[in-house]
C-alpha cells in the first residue's frame, strides 16, 4: 500500500508539538552538558555527578505513578502548561546561582525542585502524542519523534560544548535551555488535542488506578522482560555520567571534546535508526534485543579502557547504535500492546524503570568512580551488563521467541468493569 512518510507532519498539531519538542530537547542536552561540566569543574569529585543522578531519580520514582494516573484523568496539555513554567523558573534561578558562584548545595536544591515538576510533566508529555494525530498516522509520528530526539541528542551536546568553550562558564547555557523550554511551553498554548475518553470504573479508588498500570506491566511478560533488561543494562553500563571525568582527566579534551563525547552515541543511534527505517523490519526482535544489549555492554568496556579520543568516540557510537535497537523494541512493545486508556499509567511505570536505570545508574557510576576510579567503574558496569543479558534471557525465555514487532496489537476497547490486575 502507498505510504506517506510525511503523514504526521501534515497535522498542524503535530508540527507545533515537534517544533517545541525539538527546541526543548536541544535545550535539555545543552543544559545537561553544562551542568555536568560545572559540577565536576567545581568539585573535582565523581561523586558529585553521582549525587546529581540520585537527586534526579528520587522525584521520578516517587511521583511517576501518581503523575501517570493524573495524565490518564486530566487534560494532558493543561498539565504541561501548568508545570513547565516552574521548570523554566528553576532554570533561570540555576543560571543566576551559577553566575554568582553560589555554593554547590544550592544548585542541588534547585535541581531537586526542578526534577519534581519534570516528574509530573513527563507522563503527560509521553501520553499526549496519540491525541495529536489520527490513529493511522501514530506510527509515523513516533518515527518522526525518534528522529527529532536523535537530532537533538546529536546537535545538543555539540552546541553545549561549544557554548562552554566560548563563554568559559555554564550559566549562559542554562539561560539558553530555559529559553528553549519557554518555546515548547508557548507551542503548547496553541495545541488542540483530541478530547480524552475517560471511563471511570465503579468503586475504583486512587490506589486501584495506580496499581492497574503496574499490574498490566506484570501481566505482560514481554514488556516486563524488555524494560527490565533496559533498566538493568543502563543501571550497570551507563558511562554517560562520567563523561566530564573522561573529558577533563583521562582523555584531556576539554569542554568541546565533552560535547563530542556526549554526541557520539546519537551518531550511532541515528545510523541504526535509518537502517531500520529503510530495510526490512526486524524478524526476530527478541534475539536482536538480547544481542544488542550484550553489544552495549562490550562497547562500554572498550570505552572504559580506551585512552584514545577517536576510539572512545567509536565505542560510544556503538553504545548508541545498540541502545537504539533496545529503544525501538521496548517502545514498540509498550505502545503497541497497551490499551489507550492506560497509556499514561503504563508510560509512568516505564518512566520509573527509565529513571532508575538512567539516574540511579549515574549515581552508581559516580560513587563507584569515587571509590574505585572512573575506569574501573565503567569496565565493571560493562561486565555487569553482559551478565544481565544472560540472566534476562534465562528468566524470560518468551523474549527469545519474540518475532516481528508488526504483529503486535493492543486492546483498543475502553474498560467496562475492571482493568487488568485490579
Amino acid at each position: 500500500m502507498p505510504r506517506d512518510p510525511y503523514a504526521a507532519l501534515r497535522s498542524a498539531n503535530y508540527r507545533l508539538f515537534a517544533i517545541g519538542g525539538l527546541a526543548s530537547a536541544l535545550g535539555g542536552q545543552i543544559f545537561s552538558v553544562a551542568l555536568g561540566w560545572e559540577l565536576y569543574e567545581r568539585t573535582h569529585d565523581p561523586g558529585a555527578l553521582g549525587l546529581l543522578g540520585l537527586l534526579q531519580a528520587i522525584p521520578i520514582v516517587a511521583l511517576a505513578l501518581p503523575a501517570g494516573d493524573l495524565a490518564d484523568r486530566k487534560d494532558r496539555r493543561k498539565i504541561l502548561i501548568f508545570t513547565l513554567p516552574f521548570v523554566f523558573v528553576c532554570m533561570l534561578i540555576l543560571a543566576w546561582l551559577s553566575h554568582s558562584k553560589a555554593p554547590v548545595w544550592s544548585l542541588y536544591a534547585i535541581l531537586l525542585i526542578e526534577s519534581l515538576f519534570q516528574a509530573v510533566a513527563n507522563p503527560a508529555r509521553s501520553a499526549l502524542l496519540p491525541q495529536l494525530v489520527p490513529e493511522e498516522t501514530l506510527a509515523n509520528a513516533i518515527a518522526w519523534n525518534t528522529s527529532r530526539w536523535q537530532l537533538a541528542s546529536l546537535a545538543g551536546p555539540a552546541l553545549g560544548g561549544a557554548l562552554l568553550a566560548v563563554f568559559k562558564v555554564a550559566w549562559p547555557s542554562y539561560a539558553i535551555a530555559a529559553g528553549a523550554l519557554w518555546l515548547f511551553w508557548f507551542c503548547m498554548l496553541f495545541l488542540r488535542p483530541a478530547p480524552m475518553t475517560v471511563t471511570p470504573v465503579l468503586g475504583e479508588g486512587v490506589w486501584q488506578r495506580l496499581a492497574a498500570g503496574a499490574a498490566f506491566v506484570r501481566s505482560q511478560p514481554l514488556i516486563l522482560a524488555a524494560i527490565s533488561l533496559d533498566m538493568l543494562a543502563v543501571l550497570f553500563g551507563g558511562a554517560t555520567a562520567l563523561l566530564p571525568v573522561y573529558a577533563k582527566d583521562i582523555l584531556h579534551v576539554g569542554p568541546v571534546g565533552l560535547g563530542y563525547l556526549r554526541a557520539a552515541p546519537a551518531v550511532g543511534a541515528l545510523i541504526v535508526s535509518l537502517t531500520i527505517a529503510y530495510h526490512a523490519p526486524i524478524k526476530k526482535a527478541g534475539v536482536a534485543l538480547l544481542w544488542a544489549v550484550a553489544g552495549f555492554g562490550l562497547a562500554t568496556i572498550v570505552f572504559g579502557l580506551s585512552q584514545s579520543f577517536f576510539l572512545s568516540l567509536i565505542a560510544l557510537a556503538l553504545t548508541g547504535a545498540t541502545d537504539n535497537i533496545s529503544v525501538v523494541v521496548r517502545h514498540t512493545l509498550v505502545q503497541a500492546t497497551t490499551p489507550r486508556h492506560m497509556q499514561g499509567r503504563v508510560s509512568a511505570v516505564n518512566s520509573v524503570f527509565i529513571g532508575i536505570s538512567n539516574e540511579l545508574g549515574a549515581a552508581e557510576s559516580g560513587y563507584l568512580a569515587r571509590w574505585l576510579g572512573a575506569v574501573t567503574s565503567v569496565v565493571v558496569g560493562g561486565i555487569g551488563t553482559v551478565l544481565v543479558v544472560a540472566g534476562v534471557g534465562l528468566k524470560w525465555p518468551q523474549l527469545r521467541g519474540l518475532g516481528a514487532l508488526e504483529s503486535l496489537r493492543a486492546e483498543k476497547e475502553e474498560p467496562d468493569s475492571k482493568e487488568p490486575g485490579v
